[in-house]
């Protein structure tokens, strides 16, 4: 059984040698692959240095599981990728993909029933952020509500 890929750590750039552990494949796998799939272009600072960036290094997982595990060739795996991307901003324009990347989640089982729209958190069981950034929601709450029936013409 072959052992899972390390997680990806929070940081903006990536040399060749980090995407190369992340990734499970050598560097000049990495180089030929730049000169083969349009999607990666790694920025380039002094001597050729190469720096990837998280989505890239997502994007290098993907065709490694298309070559390595899918077995699909160059060519396929090219092609198989524009399929994938011209989907996923098929589904972006219809409206089905909002924000790439986040988790939905019903929130009767993230926050406490007694809870409800009318509450107030209050410092009791909150810090202050949390409690700012509920008083700012709410107001841009209201704030959009208060557009909406401008905008219908009711104000």
């Amino acid at each position: 059984m072959e052992t899972p890929l390390p997680p990806i750590p929070a940081k903006r750039y990536f040399t060749i040698g980090e995407v190369g552990e992340l990734c499970g494949v050598k560097p000049h796998v990495l180089r030929y692959w730049e000169q083969e799939f349009a999607q990666l272009r790694p920025m380039k600072r002094r001597g050729n240095r190469r720096y990837y960036q998280h989505h890239e290094v997502l994007m290098i997982r993907r065709i490694r599981e298309l070559l390595y595990d899918q077995g699909f060739t160059i060519n396929g795996a090219r092609a198989k990728l524009y399929e994938l991307t011209q989907s996923e901003r098929d589904r972006q324009r219809a409206g089905e993909i909002m924000l790439a990347g986040v988790e939905v989640f019903d929130s009767n089982e993230i926050v406490p029933s007694e809870y409800d729209d009318g509450a107030n958190f209050d410092d009791e069981h909150f810090p202050e952020h949390i409690c700012s950034v509920e008083r700012e929601l709410k107001e841009i709450r209201d704030l959009l509500t208060v557009s909406q029936w401008h905008d219908l013409g009711q104000l």
